[in-house]
């Protein structure tokens, strides 16, 4: 449930009065949210959450490790350190339970198997790629295929249980843009690629932007900051939606074909109003810092999300949901495209919180109270005076409605309290058969378990 006004704030100094009723509204809308999900047939999650030591291997606790660290996590879960992977980005686990990590920086897919009582067994799987990132297993026609994106091409292989290196490799995608595409020179902001397959064996590629904003990529061939749907063989490519500037975790909600994604949005936005504040075109770090919000939606075939033309607002009582969307200052003052046509960001995510893992927790063994969620990696800002991010967020799921609800922190305290001091930032998550939520996180190098002991 949520409430819709039409009220929309101009002036600056209107937009500083009425913040504390934006706010209010927000939580109304917030709690409101929160009542059509507290039925009687469906537990929620408790909000709180409690400061609780890492647990760490001897053989794991050098640097950020050499002094205790803590994070925080909700009642009844601890959280340790499983291992320690330089860089480590998105991950996948295999049939057999094995656990697959990428490494962009050196062009490796680790695998990590479990050693019972003793640190899991480290090796490569898959050498000599071109800053590997995403991984997705899919099997087609009873024949099971990892699927490994390249920087410039997605590549297969088929795969059998215990498999612990990469077999009969087969290039599906080839040609697609990154730094070494000779019209970019090298400069290339987003060139990591993600990807997704649908029940019907539909293969969907985030090609992401070059750059901050930009009107090169939207007239690039292949078009830039979208997604591109192939067969899953890498026939018939086609744009599948667009406006997108870092779609990552790209993700099926589970038994359906609706794709999910979470979205890095644009940076130093200037002030898109020609009010009275005198403002209009400048950047103003107070406005950058929560302008335009990340996002969180479904992506329909045929749309378009805006970038680089029309941004998010959640200056309004919606807050940050359906978001009305504003013309960039830079690339659409004068509305050559109207906002009003474009498609609206479900759900909104703070400003600057760089999501990038997106895993729903349906269909999964992550304990029942939270199973009916989705958690979402959130790396950490840059472009923001204060920090924020650097935590994984789970939101609850409205299944009536088939929407994302209310959000909690579900693991944080990557950032050092009082201070501007980080020392982990959050990337993938999965979960593993036995149901703790394995964290990447590429700042420190680390792996962590978050596991649930069920209380009496």
């Amino acid at each position: 449930m949520s409430i819709l006004f039409t009220l929309q704030p101009r002036q600056w100094l209107g937009r500083i009065v009425s913040a504390r009723l934006v706010s209010l509204l927000a939580l109304l809308t917030t709690v409101m949210n929160f009542e059509v999900l507290s039925t009687p047939t469906l537990a929620i999650p408790p909000t709180t959450s409690v400061e609780t030591k890492i647990n760490v291997p001897n053989t794991m606790s050098y640097a950020p490790f050499n002094i205790s660290r803590y994070l925080k996590v909700p009642p009844n879960f601890s959280i340790s350190v499983y291992a320690r992977i330089p860089k480590a980005r998105f991950m996948a686990i295999a049939p057999n339970g094995n656990l697959l990590v990428s490494q962009p920086d050196t062009g490796k897919v680790l695998i990590v198997r479990s050693n019972g009582a003793n640190d899991p067994i480290i090796s490569d799987f898959v050498t000599g790629l071109r800053k590997p990132h995403d991984i997705v297993f899919h099997t087609i026609n009873n024949t099971a295929y990892i699927y490994i994106s390249e920087s410039n091409q997605i590549d297969r292989f088929i795969y059998k249980s215990g498999d612990i290196t990469a077999q009969n490799r087969q290039v599906v995608v080839s040609g697609l843009p990154d730094s070494s595409t000779p019209e970019l020179r090298g400069a290339y902001g987003h060139e990591l690629k993600n990807i997704a397959l649908d029940a019907n064996d539909k293969l969907y590629v985030s090609i992401a932007s070059t750059c901050n904003a930009c009107v090169a990529d939207t007239v690039s061939n292949p078009r830039r900051g979208a997604i591109y749907q192939y067969n899953a063989d890498g026939s018939n490519p086609r744009l599948f939606a667009q406006g997108l500037r870092n779609a990552e975790g790209l993700a099926f909600f589970p038994g359906t074909n609706d794709l999910w994604v979470v979205v890095n949005n644009r940076d130093n936005i200037a002030y898109p109003f020609n009010d009275a504040s005198g403002n209009y075109g400048k950047v103003i770090p107070s406005y950058v810092d929560n302008h335009p919000p990340d996002e969180f939606t479904r992506v329909r075939d045929g749309g378009n999300y805006g970038w680089p033309f029309c941004n998010p607002n959640p200056d309004t009582p919606n807050h940050l949901y359906y978001m009305p969307l504003d013309r960039d200052y830079q690339f659409n003052r004068d509305g050559h495209l109207d906002c009003n046509l474009i498609d609206k960001t479900i759900r909104g995510i703070e400003a600057h919180s760089a999501p990038l893992g997106l895993t729903f927790l349906q269909n999964t063994n992550f304990p029942s109270l939270y199973s009916n969620g989705v958690v979402v990696g959130l790396h950490g800002s840059w472009n923001r005076q204060q920090r924020i991010g650097y935590k994984v967020a789970y939101f609850a799921w409205n299944s009536s409605q088939k929407l994302p609800g209310y959000q909690i922190d579900l693991v944080s305290g990557w950032v050092v309290p009082g201070t501007q001091q980080f020392w982990g930032r959050p990337v993938d998550m999965v979960v593993d058969q036995q149901g703790n939520l394995l964290i990447s996180d590429d700042y420190s190098g680390t792996i962590y378990k978050l596991s649930y002991t069920q209380p009496r």
